[in-house]
């Protein structure tokens, strides 16, 4: 689905430390929480249900607006998912997320996966602050911010 290296690591460390601050600075002006998760297997059929499944181990459907994002990636499959938590979900809609992926997806034909999440996650942050903006001495940062490295 995305073309890079079979080889290399997606992102080099320094590309990590720039997608970890885009969710942090996108998290710092909403209530809702991002999340990235990449493994090199996705071991099931469908990409968004293994979405859908990691979602749910990280507990991300536990937020108080249900307004959780997540951004999975399976690298050797070359497979790309966004799984929004119902309160998010049903305020943009399916066409909100396919046109996330193909703008990933077109940074990732560029061989710039990190600007392809950067990107991403800066939409999602904006349409997180518009929908559950953030709300002093109530709101609190629900889930680590740290990219996950499955298997």
């Amino acid at each position: 689905m995305f073309p890079f290296s079979k080889k290399k690591k997606l992102l080099s460390t320094e590309e990590d430390k720039i997608v970890l601050e885009a969710i942090r600075q996108a998290e710092a002006l909403t209530s809702g929480e991002i999340r990235v998760y990449m493994e090199s297997r996705n071991p099931l059929m469908d990409t968004l249900e293994r979405a859908a499944v990691i979602f749910r181990q990280l507990e991300m459907e536990k937020t108080h607006h249900r307004n959780g994002v997540l951004i999975y990636l399976a690298i050797k499959d070359r497979e790309l998912a966004i799984f929004a938590d119902q309160g998010i979900h049903e305020q943009v809609g399916s066409d909100y997320w396919k046109k996330e992926i193909a703008i990933m997806l077109e940074h990732f034909k560029k061989h710039e996966p990190a600007k392809g999440l950067v990107h991403c996650i800066h939409d999602i942050g904006k349409v997180l602050q518009e929908k559950f903006p953030y709300i002093p001495g109530e709101d609190k940062n629900e889930l680590p911010d740290e990219i996950i490295f499955g298997h």
